[in-house]
């Protein structure tokens, strides 16, 4: 079949699997052209491993440390006229690299929140790895069914305390609009960190501490956001701030554990990208089009890869302790926050409207890196040329 993509508010209903492959060859390529990460890790697991930081750290342990990969993820396959999702192409194709190059890849698609999930996980380690050095924690969902209760809880965007009104984008009309949210409920908050804090990474740490399966010197790493004052209302002080302060408050309790094998757990702090949950947020994405286009200027910006290959060479294996801020978290994050970058930000963010979002903004490469998401856009791919969309994983 064709494919063409159709997007729909923040997402696109379709995924090219020839696009997406070239999305995930073009970070394999970024990595091979970097220097290889001594010391790197060698047996890692990454929950959330199909799309975005999960994708983009699993790429650099393997093409970047020659590691051994399991991969865990919730991706659709192809149905009938409808497509796989873009996480299930990309997990397709790293696969298919990665075994090209000799190295150990499997993949487990299903609830990361499950213990019939963890089960398998565990199975599967204590098949083929055996004891894992690295555990990386990158899943963003909005609904999660406790193992343990039952309870199904979702995750919302709101501010806490008030309601907050700001700028933001219609990327439908290409209008910038002015967005109330209303201010979030104890429950909101409640249910909210009960999907997007730290509770399921630290049972994944139970379940891998009981079956044996952390090295000496284990370490385990889940990503956050701060951003700058602009976006601070709805994101660090709202619904999905109280979610990450949960997340690092968890990383300090597993750190104290994890202290007897030697081992650390941390929170990398990244920098704002386009990514599939990120497009969700009201604010971010019109922050972002107008930080884009200012780190663009000054040569200091960086795509998923860039950013994970940094904090893997120059924070987590450097031969050195990692660095880490006041709260002890990792920043990478330091280039979006950068003085000269914030400043500029903040003077477009006061001028930008509608009739010159276009000219001060980067619009068009927010598009553009949106639709590679799903595979769209490449220059060497035909998309007028029809494919099987039902490919599965190897």
């Amino acid at each position: 079949m064709i494919i063409q993509p159709k997007v729909r508010g923040f997402i696109c209903t379709t995924a090219h699997p020839v696009g997406c492959a070239r999305y995930v060859q073009h970070q394999i390529d970024y990595i091979k052209s970097q220097p290889p990460i001594p010391g790197g890790p060698k047996k890692v697991l990454v929950i959330g491993a199909s799309t975005g930081f999960g994708l983009a750290s699993r790429i650099v342990a393997a093409f970047g440390s020659q590691a051994a990969t399991l991969g865990v993820f919730f991706e659709r396959p192809a149905e009938g006229k409808r497509t796989a999702t873009a996480g299930w192409y990309n997990s397709v194709a790293f696969h298919k690299a990665a075994h090209k190059a000799g190295l150990y890849a499997k993949s487990i698609n299903g609830d990361a929140f499950s213990e019939e999930v963890k089960n398998e996980v565990m199975k599967t380690l204590k098949q083929d790895l055996g004891q894992i050095d690295l555990l990386i924690y990158s899943l963003a969902a909005p609904r999660r069914v406790h193992p343990k209760t039952g309870k199904i809880s979702k995750s919302t965007l709101k501010p806490i305390g008030a309601r907050y009104t700001n700028k933001s984008i219609d990327f439908e009309t290409d209008e910038v609009i002015e967005v109330t949210l209303e201010p979030a409920t104890p429950d909101d908050v409640e249910q909210t960190v009960a999907v997007m804090g730290g509770e399921d990474w630290e049972m994944w740490v139970d379940a891998l501490e009981k079956a044996g399966a952390l090295a000496l010197g284990f370490l385990t790493v889940a990503y956050s956001y701060i951003g700058p004052e602009i976006t601070t209302a709805v994101y660090r002080r709202g619904t999905i701030g109280a979610a990450k302060d949960h997340l690092e408050a968890t990383a300090k309790k597993l750190d104290g554990r994890l202290k007897v094998k030697k081992g650390q757990a941390l929170v990398s702090v990244n920098k704002a990208l386009v990514t599939q949950s990120s497009s969700a947020i009201p604010f971010i994405p019109l922050y972002f089009i107008l930080l884009n286009k200012v780190m663009n200027q000054l040569g200091v910006n960086e795509g998923c890869i860039e950013q994970m290959y940094r904090l893997f060479s120059s924070r987590l294996y450097h031969g050195k302790a990692v660095p880490v801020d006041n709260e002890g978290r990792v920043r990478v994050d330091d280039f979006e926050l950068r003085e000269d970058v914030q400043t500029q930000v903040k003077k477009l963010w006061k001028q930008v409207n509608t009739g010159n979002v276009g000219a001060i903004s980067d619009i068009e490469g927010y598009k553009k890196e949106f639709l590679k998401l799903f595979g769209f856009g490449f220059d060497d791919v035909d998309y007028s040329s029809a494919v099987n969309p039902e490919i599965g994983l190897p």
